[in-house]
């Protein structure tokens, strides 16, 4: 499998977004009474900030998945956890599908890692899902994240885990991170 990256278009990708984050399977991700507007309002507000950041996740270049990145001492985990240098924060949504693939999901969030641990000055991948999405916590697992604690957010209760450099390896190595 080939995935790339590109920056989000708030307005170009709009409708696209609007599908994926409004669709029953991302009902974590908050956004399932947005409209097309709010969704393209939300990422030119993602688009402005220097510390959030959205990308576009391509397979084949056919668009698949989102990723965005953000500084978890500034956004969405400022106050809650104590940063250390290197930390960046992860969301990511794959697109849903009426033609599943197995292993599809574990292989985009392995190569979400890889494209985060590309840059050297990353030193732990940290995410913060929904305590009750099961689902992404053993996809977080089988790439080496290791949860810490729950963390109560103004919009949900969440997990907050990390994930080294050296964890991200191990799990690629062993196996349970899937070589795409």
């Amino acid at each position: 499998m080939t995935f790339t990256l590109r920056p989000l278009d708030p307005v170009k990708d709009a409708g696209l977004l609007h599908g994926w984050v409004t669709h029953p399977k991302a009902r974590f991700w908050m956004m399932r009474d947005a409209t097309r507007q709010d969704v393209q309002r939300a990422y030119a507000d993602i688009a402005a900030d220097e510390h959030h950041h959205a990308f576009l996740g391509l397979h084949d270049g056919v668009p698949a998945f989102l990723m965005e990145t953000y500084d978890p001492a500034r956004r969405e985990l400022a106050g809650l956890y104590e940063p250390q240098p290197g930390d960046v924060g992860m969301h990511f949504l794959v697109a849903p599908t009426d033609t599943p693939v197995h292993g599809f999901t574990r292989a985009v969030i392995t190569a979400v890692m890889r494209h985060l641990f590309a840059d050297p000055a990353t030193r732990r991948v940290v995410v913060e899902p929904d305590v009750r999405n099961t689902a992404v916590h053993a996809l977080n697992a089988a790439v080496g994240f290791v949860p810490e604690r729950e963390i109560q957010k103004p919009e949900k209760t969440a997990l907050l885990s990390f994930c080294t450099r050296e964890r991200f390896e191990k799990a690629e190595k062993s196996g349970t991170a899937v070589t795409a």
